[in-house]
């Protein structure tokens, strides 16, 4: 380790020990929370994560009690996170766990990265975060501080920078302290090298670094923009009950693969014209969710336009328009469909975006009852 590096490992250190934020995970050296943890923080910020750990920690302690689980009290309990898979993926891991490992995650780097939903960052996290493993964990925030620090030009966007700053990250992580100095990066990516507005006036090791001494702190890393998802125009049918399902709402399961698979939602279709929501008439939008509600033996008529709503995932953005529909008959639903109140959405896992457009109405209906 040369000079620069060993500033590096000693300050970052130094820093950590005297600014990292007390998190629940971080109690103790549990491999089972560190896991939960940092699967929760793909993608996810840290105080969103907090009080959904917990919760999820409470209701499935051990990787046994989150193997012996019902899958769909598992996404119930990840419901609002999003990216749905990383709950299934863990799920599953956990029943690998459980049947090869008796329950304890394996302190071996091949066993835990071949587990499902574990990949290069989440196994170099755990075995050094939880077992003091001297693995490279190499997320947004490390690449980032990394490629500032040592001046790196490579783009972040491509596999090979990620192996390269891996390589850089493993040769500056000090013997015996790789939990806290793996941590150290991480903290330090998101609390003061932060991507737009760097306090590189703060940061334990602005002395030495060669993005800021260059002053390309602002430009670095480099990163190759994504492609912005694709618009989907979509309508809804927000199904109202009738006789003894009055004041509750229809909802359908999903289909058991594909895009957040066996979650409930409200009934919609993929518009016809997908350009803009102006691109469809309302009579030809009220026709097509006429059309999806025939198709799905659904005897009930759109009444009017309720609302719209946006969700946008990884690759495509639902544009969606939510008409209001009255049911014509106490039908006896299709499979797939059930009726709700409020009361039971406890009991049912919705996509964030379903949890408010339900919620809102239900919410509605409560205060037109109250006047």
């Amino acid at each position: 380790m040369d000079e620069q590096q060993a500033f590096f490992s000693r300050e970052l250190l130094r820093w950590y020990h005297e600014n990292r934020r007390d998190l629940p995970w971080r109690r103790g050296h549990n491999p089972y929370y560190t896991w939960v943890s940092e699967i929760m923080l793909q993608q996810t910020r840290v105080d969103t994560v907090i009080p959904y750990f917990e919760r999820f920690i409470s209701k499935f302690p051990t990787a046994t009690a989150l193997a012996d689980a019902k899958e769909e009290d598992v996404l119930k309990a990840w419901e609002g996170l999003g990216y749905y898979s990383r709950a299934r993926n863990l799920q599953a891991a956990a029943r690998e766990v459980k049947e090869r490992y008796a329950g304890e995650v394996p302190d071996d780097v091949a066993a835990v990265s071949s587990l499902k939903g574990i990949g290069p960052y989440t196994a170099g996290a755990i075995m050094s975060i939880a077992f003091n493993r001297n693995e490279p964990a190499v997320d947004g925030n490390v690449m980032r501080v990394l490629s500032r620090f040592f001046r790196l030009h490579d783009d972040i966007a491509k596999p090979s920078t990620r192996v390269k700053i891996e390589k850089v990250a493993r040769a500056l992580i000090p013997d015996g302290h790789a939990s806290h100095f793996n941590q150290a990066l991480m903290e330090l990516g998101a609390l003061t090298c932060t991507p737009k507005s760097p306090s590189c006036l703060l940061c334990p090791v602005m002395e030495h670094c060669e993005g800021r001494l260059a002053g390309e702190e602002l430009l670095l890393p480099i990163k190759t923009k994504a492609k912005p998802p694709k618009p989907e125009v979509r309508f809804a049918a927000l199904v109202e009950g009738m006789g003894r399902h009055e004041g509750q709402l229809l909802i359908r399961k999903r289909p058991d693969t594909g895009l957040l698979a066996r979650m409930w939602e409200l009934p919609h279709v993929l518009a016809q014209k997908q350009t803009s929501k102006g691109s469809t008439t309302q009579e030809a939008a009220m026709d097509q969710v006429r059309e999806l509600l025939f198709q799905e033996g659904i005897h009930a008529e759109p009444v009017e336009a309720y609302c719209d709503a946006e969700h946008t995932f990884s690759h495509i953005q639902w544009q969606m328009r939510v008409y209001r529909c009255k049911a014509l008959s106490e039908m006896a639903l299709p499979p797939g469909y059930a009726y709700i109140e409020r009361e039971h959405m406890a009991e049912y896992a919705f996509p964030n975006l379903f949890v408010k457009l339900i919620q809102g109405y239900f919410e509605e209906q409560q205060s037109v009852r109250n006047g």
